[in-house]
């Protein structure tokens, strides 16, 4: 399959279309990723999460086969900022313009505001991959040229991107998360029979506080409406505001989630039951659902109910990826108390291209440490702290 050799950009994803875009999106390979497919990415555009006046200006990126098809899309986005990212570079913009440089804007391919590893230079499983990218790639660095952009960064890629990034010049830089891997599981108390005593005692002991507090409701399809999702945003604005001060996303996003991808969300909540088969909702947990994980994104309450948070994030997600066959759960970012739960760490990927070599130079020497060390820590942690039995 011969492909076109110019890069087109979009403003907006629905200029490529939904149907352009998921022949790409929806290659095997990527199993089933819902954070790149167009509906997601649409709705963040639509409820005005990732747009130019948040500090998101998009810039898809597509590339078209000989016969006028889509072949190939990256997402893009110009930055005016380093917000909602999870992979951080404040360092290097501050020395950058301490130094008299100008880090803003800046060019980033993402799935905004989702820490969760996923391809970001897609194409159609019939075209050529390494033709593709390579195209998306030159198209992502005019791009930056154009605009002045102080660099090209791709957050949270595959480690066959990562590799072949890394190959092509771009600095290769490694993080860590911690994912819970379903080893063949038959339940939950399967899983708690593969950990130290003194772990499943603690698990059980923790899940039995939370459950006599408040009744756990997991909803997913046709059971989402909008009084959830309103209750929801009101754990989500609470601790947005106590965290980071100016939380991402509108109400309206959860609205487009619901509409558009209700089948790919596992909404976990917690009410205080009335004693009449209903109750107050006062926390709740939001997963989406790809192949072969069940991805963990935000977490709220509006009461300070002891454990809620790990039965609602943690062990919920892990019995209930257990029931559907899921090899794998991802919780999201940072927290190394969730080893305690069976959740160990893994690496993480992305890769930066800098324009100025004042600054690249100094920034590829450094990710050369950052990888030993984080390798590092990540061998120590699991060695450390792992609450199974026996190394996984």
């Amino acid at each position: 399959m011969t492909l076109r050799p110019a890069v087109k950009v979009a403003r907006r994803i629905a200029e490529i279309g939904r149907e352009a875009w998921d022949a790409c999106a929806d290659n095997p390979a990527y199993a089933g990723n819902p954070f790149i497919r167009f509906d997601f990415l649409d709705a963040l555009e639509a409820s005005n999460c990732a747009v130019e006046r948040a500090g998101w200006g998009p810039q898809h990126l597509s590339v078209e086969d000989e016969a006028g098809r889509t072949a190939a899309v990256m997402p893009l986005y110009l930055k005016s900022h380093s917000q909602g990212e999870y992979i951080f570079d404040h360092a290097w913009a501050d020395a950058y313009e301490r130094a008299g440089g100008r880090y803003y804007p800046k060019l980033l391919s993402a799935a905004p505001f989702v820490p969760a590893t996923g391809a970001r230079l897609l194409a159609r499983p019939d075209v050529d991959r390494e033709a593709a990218w390579r195209i998306l790639l030159g198209g992502g660095l005019s791009v930056c040229e154009r605009y002045g952009a102080s660099g090209l960064n791709l957050n949270f890629v595959t480690e066959d991107e990562w590799c072949w990034l890394g190959e092509q010049g771009l600095g290769r830089r490694e993080g860590q998360q911690y994912h819970w891997e379903n080893r063949g599981y038959r339940d939950f108390d399967d899983f708690l029979g593969a950990l130290s005593s003194g772990r499943r005692k603690t698990i059980r002991r923790e899940r039995r506080d939370a459950q006599a507090e408040a009744e756990i409701v997991r909803l997913t399809g046709a059971d989402l409406t909008e009084d959830h999702w309103d209750a929801f945003f009101g754990f989500y604005m609470d601790t947005g505001s106590r965290k980071w001060g100016r939380p991402y996303l509108t109400r309206a996003f959860f609205s487009e989630l619901g509409e558009r991808m209700a089948d790919r969300v596992l909404l976990i909540l917690a009410r205080r039951p009335d004693g009449r088969g209903g109750g107050r909702w006062i926390a709740g947990a939001l997963n989406l659902i790809g192949g072969d994980c069940l991805y963990g994104r935000h977490w709220g309450c509006v009461e300070d109910v002891p454990f809620l948070h790990f039965e609602l994030c943690y062990y919920q997600a892990i019995e209930w990826a257990i029931e559907q066959g899921l090899p794998r759960v991802e919780a999201g970012a940072q927290g190394q108390h969730k080893i305690a739960r069976g959740y160990l760490p893994k690496p993480v990927y992305s890769a930066h291209w800098i324009a100025d070599p004042a600054l690249r130079a100094p920034v590829m020497r450094y990710l050369d440490q950052e990888r030993a060390a984080v390798d590092q820590e990540m061998e120590w942690l699991e060695e450390a702290f792992s609450p199974f039995r026996e190394r996984p």
